[in-house]
């Protein structure tokens, strides 16, 4: 598991946690140094924690495949062993989720969310309540790039997970990237072998979250009349001390016989208290029968409680005067987290009854705890809870606006002792279901069925698994497929590796990593090897005048400026050119600067859907078209996006398709006037709803739109470059114009220096990248981080390079091996 190292770093910690069972928390840096950052602010610094985690995961991947697949003895030399790739990455919550995609897409290998307090759910409930409108909620929650990260993880994932199927329907349904119907449609489409001519829709499964019941202890909670009572409220007669909440909660009640209806929540409106209240207070048959405890948080002072707590206990206290429900209702003030066993264990005791009775409840954890203690329950209808009763039948639903209906449920289950015990046992024996190693087997079975794609290329080698067709049949045919997923991914014993030796063997491959990287002959895809080099410069200074035509002037000058770095580097430096022209375009502009095309180790180009060598040849590297296929609709989406992309007064002409500058995986099209054209994040949300996953790049001073595939960009080229060389991304500076493209602004963040280079850039494109109640640059890139650097007049490059202005933090990590034997089906 990877995570943000928030202060600190190698000097302090190395960084690495082992949890134990083969599991490991590497703490990567990101972003400032030594200074708290609120998870709002984190997104500019999201793609300096992807580039630090991509170099660990090539690493540990490299590590690994030397000790578990070494070249046979009789390779040559230069031979490397296949790196071990991750089999699935898992992104928890909107920042994760983005992290995740950007390894995804980098490596070929397919990913796992799972979303937490959605953007789209958060922004809805915030605009019904009235008290922030939409610029206040972007300011304070960044909700809107919140949300697009989210969208971002959908576009790339396999596989969501969820905890209920409300989470599906009513949370994720409100996303631009998934349609239920359409989603159902092309699963259908997908078991008939039918295309689904370019469309996708990520697999949602349902896996609730499991719970560690290990510590709870039912055999104390008597199955009939065998509960002494007296002994609860007597200490004297008890047998052992008793916990000191059940005095601390019987305190307030005149007869402490009774049954207890326990309601355990925030101090949140949503939580629907104050219904609760009503209900007991008018029914004079539930207060003869039943005592109400309320365990709402912890206070100190009602009027000192922030948000709207205080209003929640206030109303609570004038219902419970209203009522005269003094002697019945039990309101503790303060309790810990070590005393919510014993409150279930209590209310059990004295037969009572958990209720959840929130307006709508996202899953219902307290719900499955009241279970594992023996409390039947009462909860809402609405969310979860539909999910969780319909597993454990251990008591009723109902509908949360009606007070009548919860004081019917309540009675039904407390008055009816037949009810009640049948309730209880029901919860006690299907709790399993929710258990961490049911969570655990229903997980892995899901990741075995529905993970497994082709890919070409970076990938884990490992037999195919049950096609999605296969498995619709439900816990069987995910068993069978999560037997054949414990093959794949566990470390045969026959490598002699085990877990007390694992980490040395692979710390001393590390060691001889340099060792391999000198015999390392040639790379991947040239024939020298780049990964010599000290220094890699990438321009991606989009020079256009208005017309779209490049700039040869001010081109020549930024690669100059460039290629005057290189002053006593010698063949240590490298050149990259990033652009957004096609590959016969790019090679013309060069010449016509004067420039060699075989001068520069690479040409990324069609805004990243095309590298090629100049110095080798000027054809597409096929290794990195098929890494980019992934997801790419081709000729289904050509013709939809002029329809998606012109304005409502625009002319058929406003945006056509440029046959000349396209290419297998680069749709271009001719855009007449700015004006009359749709922006990205438009076009892309049409896109979405329609199943179509792309990126979209206007160049040329907003006179051409290039759809490329996902895992396209000029961003992921450069980080593909950086694994296949094996160049560390702090050696590379990317030198960048005041604007650009529309993908200007995801160029300049990450571990590598930027430069940006004034006066270079007369009109960019940038104007079409989002509309007005989109997200900021800021929440993109973090214009003051110090490996961002705009040069000043008469200041050269080489000045810039040659001195260190950035910080460039760096931590070692002791690489692990993940051994998953103990995996048990």
């Amino acid at each position: 598991m990877l995570e943000r190292l928030s202060s600190g770093g190698a000097d302090d910690d190395d960084g690495d946690e082992c949890g134990g069972a083969g599991a490991y928390i590497v703490r990567l840096p990101c972003g400032p140094r030594d200074q708290y950052i609120p998870k709002e602010e984190l997104w500019p610094h999201i793609p300096e924690f992807v580039d630090r985690a991509l170099s660990h995961v090539t690493n540990v991947a490299r590590a690994l495949g030397e000790q578990l697949q070494p070249p046979p003895s009789d390779a040559p030399a230069t031979a490397l062993a296949a790196p071990v790739w991750p089999y699935v990455i898992h992104g928890h919550y909107a920042d994760a989720a983005e992290v995740a995609a950007n390894l995804a897409s980098a490596l070929n290998v397919p990913m796992v969310m799972t979303g937490h307090s959605l953007g789209r759910n958060k922004l809805e409930q915030l605009l019904k309540l009235g008290r922030m409108h939409g610029p206040e909620i972007q300011g304070t929650y960044k909700i809107a790039r919140r949300i697009e990260a989210e969208e971002t993880g959908l576009d790339t994932a396999e596989m969501v997970v969820t905890s209920t199927k409300q989470e599906i329907e009513e949370q994720w349904g409100l996303y631009d990237g998934f349609d239920l119907m359409v989603e159902r449609k092309l699963r259908v489409r997908q078991r008939r072998g039918v295309s689904s001519l370019g469309r996708y829709m990520p697999r949602m499964a349902v896996i609730p979250p499991g719970m560690d019941f290990s510590f709870v202890d039912t055999q104390d909670t008597a199955d009939g009349d065998g509960a002494d009572l007296q002994l609860l409220i007597d200490p004297a007669k008890a047998k052992k001390a008793l916990p000191p909440i059940w005095s601390e909660v019987l305190r307030f009640f005149t007869n402490p016989h009774k049954p207890m209806i326990l309601a355990l929540s925030r101090p949140d409106p949503k939580k629907n208290i104050t219904t609760l209240l009503k209900a007991y207070g008018e029914s004079r048959k539930l207060r003869e029968l039943a005592n109400l405890t309320l365990i709402l948080g912890n206070r100190d002072d009602i009027d000192d409680m922030a948000g709207g707590g205080g209003t929640v206990l206030t109303a609570v206290l004038k219902l419970i005067d209203r009522y005269d429900l003094y002697g019945q209702v039990a309101y503790p003030k303060h309790h810990k987290q070590t005393d919510v066993p014993h409150i279930y264990r209590l209310a059990a005791k004295t037969k009572g009854v958990f209720i959840n009775p929130a307006l709508v409840e996202p899953f219902g954890l307290t719900i499955i705890e009241a279970a594992a203690y023996g409390l039947p329950v009462v909860a809402t209808k609405n969310g979860g809870p539909v999910d969780i009763l319909k597993a454990l039948h251990n008591g009723l639903l109902v509908d949360p606006h009606s007070a009548e209906a919860i004081t019917g449920a309540l009675l039904s289950l407390l008055a009816d002792k037949g009810q009640w015990l049948e309730s209880r046992r029901n919860g006690l024996r299907n709790i399993h279901r929710f258990s961490w190693p049911h969570h655990c087997r229903l997980y892995l079975s899901h990741v075995a069925a529905y993970c497994d794609h082709p890919s070409p290329h970076q990938r884990l080698r490992v037999p195919g698994v049950p096609s999605a067709s296969a498995s619709m049949g439900g816990d069987d045919s995910l068993s069978d497929s999560l037997r054949g997923l414990s093959l794949q991914i566990s470390v045969d014993a026959s490598n002699d590796l085990n877990a007390g030796d694992s980490a040395a063997l692979i710390m001393d491959a590390l060691r001889r990593r340099p060792a391999a990287d000198r015999r390392e002959g040639s790379g991947r895809a040239l024939g020298f090897a780049p990964g010599r080099r000290q220094r890699l410069l990438v321009v991606a200074v989009d020079c256009y005048g208005d017309d779209g035509k490049p700039d040869v002037e001010q081109l020549k000058k930024a690669i100059d400026a460039a290629m005057s770095a290189s002053d006593g580097a010698g063949g240590r430096q490298g050149y990259v050119l990033s652009t957004g022209m096609t590959i016969p375009e790019t090679a013309e502009t060069l010449k016509a600067c004067g420039a060699d095309p075989a001068g520069f180790d690479a040409l990324i180009c069609s805004s990243g859907a095309e590298i090629c060598y100049p110095w080798k040849e000027l054809t597409a590297d096929e290794e990195y078209s098929g890494h980019v296929a992934f997801r790419w609709p081709g000729d289904h989406v050509k013709t939809v996006v002029p329809r998606l992309g012109k304005a409502d007064d625009a002319q058929a002409s406003d945006l056509a398709v440029d046959v000349s500058a396209g290419s297998v995986h680069c749709h271009a099209y001719a855009a007449t006037d700015a004006s009359k054209v749709k922006k990205v994040d438009s076009i892309r949300q049409a896109l979405r709803m329609r199943g179509f996953r792309c990126n979209l790049v206007y160049t040329r001073a907003c006179t051409r739109l290039n759809v490329i595939p996902l895992s396209a960009s000029r961003p992921r080229a450069l980080r593909y470059l950086s694994i296949q060389w094996g160049i560390d991304l702090a050696k590379v500076a990317v030198l960048v114009g005041e604007t650009g493209d529309t993908d200007r602004e995801k160029l300049l963040p990450g571990l590598h220096k930027t430069v940006i280079l004034p006066g270079m850039v007369s009109r960019g494109s940038e104007q079409l990248v989002r509309g007005e109640d989109g997200y900021a640059t800021q929440d993109v890139v973090a214009m003051d981080s110090p490996n961002i650097i705009t040069i000043a007049e008469g200041q050269a490059v080489s000045d810039l390079l040659n001195c260190n202005f950035g910080r460039n933090r760096t931590a070692e990590f002791s690489y692990k091996v993940y051994n998953f034997m103990d995996v048990q089906a």
